[in-house]
């Protein structure tokens, strides 16, 4: 099968209530990057210095070399930074999310017991705070149980939640195959969590994000100003807080590293943000751990038919009636290049529509010869199939008068004669006054025009029939 890895529909054009408690209107996180000592640094066996995200914007990896300036921009983050944050939080009564990695817990045991006695959550953060995109998935795997083996050991219980940052394409499933995890944060998908299927198992994603990321204070194009940090986080929370007043409540996330934001000329912005956010009424701030329990209590995941997923035996059982006795039409679309975008209604209507749209006239031609009359003798004779005994029910033409019923057996037959293929109308858009005036006005067309307009409902009929078997 060819079958698209990626999922591009998501929550959809009407994302799911969270029901964050209280009725919040946003649900507001905060993470804290512990990474000092844990970077790239040849003390910690790697093969060179540290290059990334430091106040040496394109610095350059120094391979078998100490950088004494990076080591001590990072150290700057653990004795300095670190503090300044736990001060700010502490004192606001603001619950964080930390995004530990494991060896630079190791190496900090103070602040993992200020971490603690704060009540944050801990989460890991890796191994090493390094580059995993050509690691094997075996080697990954390994750094990933020892992470968790050396968290729990320093941290005194092993992580509920995984990030890595810089992962590889096999992360998220390496950690949904772990099976301890209740969240995988190494997505920036979307604004609310969602649910990953890997297997057998269902992973919870919390993404994070990487434009409310201090990080962008270290970037080429990024914040030179404490005053455009503060600025661009009011944004994002203004516009999340309105969607949040209008029936869709969503998440901001915000990524924070001590030897960034912990910077006397940074942390007031973020101070004024937080002022900001508590004057307004509705919001919850919450761990990321709080957020997944939550989301898996209120939305767990549900055991939805996946048509990207099913066998050509499966699928053309399952959606070989939507196009009327024209099985050939999903044994087309079944290969296609589908995805998570073709297992809603209008996603597989799509995939659907181009196999019939692309056929040749006279087989399209075929479709609409399988149609049957409207209130005609397949229906007298109870022989239609049960999409249509529900479509023409659902209208009223089971339940005609003698004066109706002979009404539409002569239009039925005038118009037979006249096009070589049946009326076709999307009964459930109307009722018998409409059907009969469209039968009337349509009777009137050329072959070329009706031809058009019979393919239409066709297609319209094919969509109303999967939106009753799919999201």
């Amino acid at each position: 099968m060819d079958r698209y890895p990626r999922d591009m529909i998501g929550h959809g054009a009407t994302p799911p209530d969270p029901k964050w408690p209280g009725g919040a209107r946003i649900a507001v996180q905060i993470v804290v990057n512990y990474e000092e000592g844990g970077e790239n640094c040849v003390l910690h066996g790697d093969a060179a210095s540290e290059a990334f995200l430091s106040e040496i914007v394109g610095a350059a990896p120094w391979p078998g070399q100490r950088h004494w300036n990076m080591e001590s921009i990072y150290e700057y983050g653990a004795r300095a930074g670190f503090w300044r944050l736990h001060r700010l939080f502490t004192r606001m009564n603001i619950p964080v999310t930390v995004y530990g990695v494991a060896t630079a817990l190791a190496r900090s045991p103070e602040q993992v017991a200020a971490m603690k006695d704060a009540g944050w959550e801990i989460a890991s953060h890796g191994l090493k705070w390094i580059d995993y995109k050509d690691y094997s998935p075996e080697d990954e795997r390994a750094h990933m149980h020892e992470a968790i083996r050396l968290h729990a050991e320093v941290v005194g219980e092993r992580p509920r939640g995984w990030y890595t940052g810089r992962c590889s394409v096999n992360t998220v499933d390496l950690a949904a195959e772990e099976g301890g995890f209740a969240y995988v944060a190494d997505s920036y998908a979307d604004d609310l969590p969602y649910w990953h299927r890997h297997g057998e198992r269902d992973q919870l994603i919390v993404p994070y994000t990487l434009d409310a990321n201090d990080m962008r204070f270290a970037t080429p194009q990024g914040f030179n100003a404490g005053a455009q940090f503060y600025e661009y986080l009011k944004d994002s929370f203004d516009a999340l807080y309105d969607e949040g007043q209008h029936g869709q409540a969503k998440m901001l996330s915000i990524g924070l590293h001590c030897r960034l934001i912990g910077r006397p000329g940074r942390i007031q912005a973020l101070k004024r943000f937080l002022d900001y956010a508590r004057r307004h009424d509705g919001v919850w701030f919450a761990r990321r751990i709080d957020i997944a329990e939550h989301w898996a209590r209120v939305h767990p995941p549900g055991a939805l038919t996946r048509p990207s997923e099913m066998d050509a035996e499966a699928f053309v059982a399952q959606f070989g009636g939507v196009f009327e006795h024209s099985p050939w039409i999903a044994e087309g679309a079944h290969g296609l290049e589908l995805g998570a975008a073709h297992d809603t209604a209008v996603g597989l209507h799509n995939a659907l529509a181009r196999v019939f749209r692309s056929a040749p006239d006279d087989r399209r031609l075929q479709v609409l010869k399988a149609h049957p009359d409207l209130a005609g003798k397949l229906a007298a004779a109870k022989r239609l199939t049960k999409e249509s005994t529900a479509e023409q029910a659902s209208a009223g033409l089971d339940a005609l008068t003698d004066e109706e019923r002979a009404r539409f057996t002569e239009l039925n037959e005038a118009y037979t004669a006249r096009f070589g293929f049946p009326f076709i109308i999307a009964v459930k858009d109307h009722d018998k006054p409409s059907i009969l005036a469209a039968f009337e006005r349509r009777i009137a067309n050329d072959r070329d025009a009706e031809f058009t307009e019979a393919c239409r409902q066709v297609e319209r009929i094919a969509l109303l029939r999967l939106k009753d078997m799919l999201p």
